[in-house]
C-alpha cells in the first residue's frame, strides 16, 4: 500500500534547509536503499503558494497558503509498504518528526486509464 509522509516545517526550518538537507538526503537514500521509495519532493516556502477556490463558477485566487499556520507542509515523501504500522516505523526516521510534525495518509488507488 501507498502512503504519503507530509513534512511539516516551521518557517525558521525553511531557512536552515541547508543544515538539514544532509539528514533528508540520508532518510531518501533510505528509503531508496530498502526499495519502498515511490516519490516525493520538496516544497517551496508557504509564502511562494497561491490557493484557489472555485465559488459560483468563478475562481477566487488567493496569494498563500491555504492555511495559515505555524508548521507548513515543506515536502512529501511517497512510499510504498504493506501496512501503516511499517509506514508510521518509517515516518519516525523522517528528521522533522524530531523537531515538527509527521504525517502519515494512505493513498487512494488510483483507477487505471
Amino acid at each position: 500500500m501507498k502512503y504519503a509522509i507530509l513534512v511539516y516545517e516551521t518557517e525558521q526550518d525553511f531557512c536552515d534547509r541547508d543544515k538539514h538537507m544532509p539528514a533528508y538526503s540520508a532518510y531518501s537514500q533510505a528509503l531508496a536503499e530498502a526499495g519502498v521509495a515511490a516519490g516525493g519532493a520538496a516544497l517551496h516556502p508557504s509564502h511562494a503558494a497561491t490557493t484557489l477556490r472555485l465559488r459560483n463558477g468563478q475562481r477566487n485566487v488567493q496569494d498563500g497558503p491555504y492555511a495559515d499556520t505555524k508548521e507548513q507542509l515543506g515536502g512529501f515523501f511517497i512510499i510504498d509498504v504493506p501496512d501503516l504500522d511499517t509506514a508510521l516505523d518509517w515516518a519516525s526516521r523522517c528528521p522533522a518528526a524530531s523537531n515538527c510534525a509527521v504525517e502519515v495518509r494512505p493513498l487512494l488507488p488510483t483507477n487505471p486509464a
